[in-house]
């Protein structure tokens, strides 16, 4: 039995010539379906960046960034350089398609049992602790010593570019591995935001968050699919973060632990609906295109794309909309806002500090011994199984 895939759908002719505007976007859609593309782009902006800063040009890149933007609404008036808006506000979105990630991962994904998440956890959890270890190795007792968190972070987005530019070299069980250790390293990095970074707290504002959140949650109980809701008690929640002290992106992660994950009907309901509404489309093909059977045949094509709706998940649906303009606009942008570092005359001294040396320890070596330690005890003591398509050398190499 021929089983047709959704790729099978999606190369099926339409037989009309394309609009001169799909003409022009083609290229661009093509680009935007490649794997490493997004992953390009935000090299590039990297690039861009250093190249920027370190030019005759430095002094108008660091003032474009600390810009200061107003947006507000009567009295209520925030104020802040673009560079934070970036940081607080375009990041909060990242962490919210992140924080939808997670959540889908853990209800029905490659965490929703505990072996399948054990090994990426531990990954996860050596890439941050043992690279935190050796920052701190060096800079104990010493002004760098706060730190520390900086060698933990992962850059996912590099790591999985590298990955698809190595196509079917590399296996799926691998990238699935990673994907996992992405969302286990993210939350670990939301948190130890949230712990240890973050300034002074506003209890009042805290307080304020929390009822948005109690609101979040309620609406999710209630059975509310309509994503303006999310969005409007969403940005207040974000709102109330950023004048909280603990800092503005946890929202983004929260918010999505809210937003419905179930469709509101099941696969059955949605197949014998959708059988009943094309016979009626059916029935009405045979009419002229202008006749009296086109008002049904139109009121058929939108309730089904209602119960279109109705079957799927609101937080995948979320998710798939937000992902191309996280990819393709605010990882750039946040790369080219934020990787601009001056490296000035001071570059051969600077390597000797040892915050330098702390993170470039932690980075390249802490990353490989943590991530491959930590997953090969995690099979050694029988918590978690190592993919049978996956070696351990494929694993150091993810490390």
């Amino acid at each position: 039995m021929d089983v047709t895939t959704i790729n099978d759908v999606s190369k099926i002719k339409i037989t009309r010539s394309k609009t001169p505007i799909e003409k022009i976007l083609h290229p661009f859609q093509e680009f935007a379906k490649l794997e490493a593309s997004a992953r390009i782009l935000l090299l590039l902006c990297t690039v861009v960046a250093l190249l920027w800063a370190n030019s005759p040009w430095g002094s108008a890149y660091t003032s474009l960034w600390q810009t200061k933007l107003t947006i507000g609404v009567g009295g209520f008036v925030l104020t802040k350089p673009l560079l934070l808006w970036i940081n607080d506000g375009l990041m909060a979105v990242f962490f919210f398609v992140v924080g939808m990630e997670i959540k889908r991962e853990v209800v029905v994904g490659e965490l929703a049992s505990f072996r399948k998440a054990a090994l990426p956890i531990a990954a996860a959890l050596g890439g941050m602790v043992v690279p935190a270890a050796l920052y701190m190795a060096l800079n104990a007792g010493k002004p760098g010593a706060p730190g520390w968190g900086i060698p933990m972070a992962t850059d996912i987005a590099f790591a999985l570019g590298i990955l698809a530019l190595l196509g079917k070299r590399a296996p799926l069980a691998l990238k699935v591995f990673l994907t996992a250790f992405a969302i286990v390293d993210d939350l670990g990095a939301v948190l130890v935001i949230a712990i240890f970074y973050t300034a002074q707290l506003s209890w009042l504002s805290l307080a304020i968050g929390a009822g948005f959140l109690v609101a979040l949650i309620v609406v999710n109980r209630a059975g509310v699919r309509h994503p303006l809701v999310y969005a409007v008690l969403g940005i207040g929640l974000w709102l109330a973060f950023l004048k909280s002290g603990v800092h503005a992106t946890v929202a983004g992660v929260l918010v999505a632990m809210t937003i419905p994950l179930r469709p509101r009907i099941d696969s059955q309901a949605f197949l014998a609906r959708s059988r009943t509404i094309l016979n009626i489309i059916k029935a009405n093909m045979s009419g002229a295109e202008h006749s009296g059977n086109e008002h049904e045949k139109q009121a058929a094509f939108q309730t089904l794309e209602s119960v279109c709706k109705q079957a799927g998940s609101p937080l995948q649906r979320v998710e798939y909309t937000l992902h191309p303009w996280v990819s393709f606009a605010i990882m750039p942008i946040f790369a080219l806002a934020n990787a601009g570092v001056t490296l000035g005359s001071g570059i051969s001294s600077a390597f000797r500090h040892p915050v330098t040396l702390g993170v470039i320890l932690g980075l390249v070596l802490g990353k490989q011994l943590g991530v491959t330690l930590f997953a090969w005890l995690a099979v050694r003591i029988c918590l978690a199984d190592l993919p049978k398509d996956i070696t351990w050398r494929q694993i150091y190499g993810a490390g």
